[in-house]
């Protein structure tokens, strides 16, 4: 008798437990952000495009463009993404997934219909395609970037920011309303240490190609050295080079800051796995704000409702192709995605708050947020 009743209370605790596995939260305590701006799904996933080779147009290095191509060129496109997305092929792919590749059935796409930054960013950061963001406009959002959304929460209250290349982000993150603490374009960082102070100056000291675009490497230093000393739960990081390289039509540019920001990924990442805030308690998502032409060399330098000839297959746009990396404690390491449902760029609000163990909800009065991408889960 008091075997069986031994038996029969194991059994209730093993079923109990059970239970409990089952509504565990995630081990994510913190989510990182990050987006390259306008990075086409192709390089991601086939390395650089050989039709710019000695296209003496569309490189600014001419007299060391046969060192670009063969630094960067390998026949097999598999190891020729290894060479321009290092970081993304070599750790990623190996502990968590890649979205994007339409030649394997890995569909990411946006779902607003103007294929452009401050669009793409809004439906990044706030789970939806509002019509009202048609411009790229110095609008303030009506909307609440999941950014806000957490700063309202007293568990993330002073525990979230945003790093950005692009004079645009104070309206897009509508810095006057949020409270999100947010460093971008040409503005000096809060000097919370010496290599702060020395990078401020350094910033006022280098010209930038662009008066409203920031150099990435700014960006990176300042979030990086922010999460040394505040250690914030919720970061999103937005480089803008590689877009601005593509408009100017300089593709050796556009992929060598590519491959810098991916090294730029890389360092945040250790980072994470260094510290004891953040190691085996933090998931990244990195992805764009909108693809770019892909027809010609010429479409490559544009993307937007407002250019026609992007469309190159009946109404397909390729401005509106993206793609998504994911890695952390709670995504199955099952590398690039094959035959995958499609993914959109306004689910990954929700996807991100998901780790968090929180149901994210839109601020705007009749658009819903995109629903978490349950693929990224275990």
């Amino acid at each position: 008798m008091f075997k069986r009743k031994t038996q029969y209370i194991s059994l209730l605790l093993i079923f109990i437990l059970s239970i409990n596995q089952s509504l565990a939260q995630t081990k994510t305590e913190n989510v990182i952000l990050i987006s390259l701006d306008g990075v086409r799904w192709q390089e991601v996933f086939d390395g650089v495009d050989k039709r710019f080779f000695d296209q003496e147009e569309y490189n600014k290095y001419h007299d060391h463009h046969d060192k670009f191509k063969k630094e960067f060129w390998n026949d097999d496109p598999k190891l020729r993404r290894e060479i321009l997305f290092p970081f993304l092929w070599n750790t990623i792919s190996k502990k968590g997934q890649i979205y994007g590749n339409r030649n394997l059935g890995s569909n990411a796409d946006v779902t607003n219909q103007f294929y452009f930054s401050y669009p793409g960013y809004n439906e990044i950061l706030t789970g939806i395609a509002d019509p009202r963001i048609s411009s790229n406009d110095m609008m303030l959002n009506p909307n609440k970037t999941f950014l806000e959304w957490l700063e309202e929460k007293s568990p993330f209250a002073g525990k979230t920011a945003a790093f950005a290349s692009w004079d645009v982000f104070p309206y897009i993150i509508n810095q006057e309303r949020s409270n999100v603490f947010l460093n971008s374009d040409f503005n000096d960082m809060v000097e919370l240490n010496d290599r702060i102070k020395d990078l401020n100056q350094l910033q006022r000291d280098t010209p930038s190609p662009w008066d409203r675009v920031r150099l990435d490497v700014f960006t990176h230093e300042f979030a990086l050295e922010y999460m040394k000393e505040k250690k914030p739960r919720a970061l999103y990081i937005s480089y803008g080079e590689t877009d601005d390289f593509a408009h100017d039509g300089f593709y050796d540019l556009y992929a060598i800051s590519a491959k810098r920001i991916d090294d730029f990924i890389r360092r945040i990442w250790e980072q994470v796995q260094s510290d004891p805030h953040y190691k085996d308690k933090t998931t990244l998502l990195i992805t764009t704000d909108h693809g770019r032409g892909y027809a010609t060399l010429e479409n490559w330098k544009s993307h937007g409702n407002n250019i026609p000839s992007i469309k190159e297959v009946g109404n397909s746009r390729s401005d509106q192709e993206i793609w998504m990396a994911v890695i952390g404690p709670d995504t199955p390491a099952t590398g690039e995605m094959k035959n995958t449902p499609p993914v959109k760029q306004n689910q990954i609000a929700a996807t991100l708050m998901k780790f968090l163990g929180l149901e994210y909800q839109s601020s705007h009065p009749t658009i819903k947020a995109g629903e978490a991408i349950d693929t990224m889960f275990k």
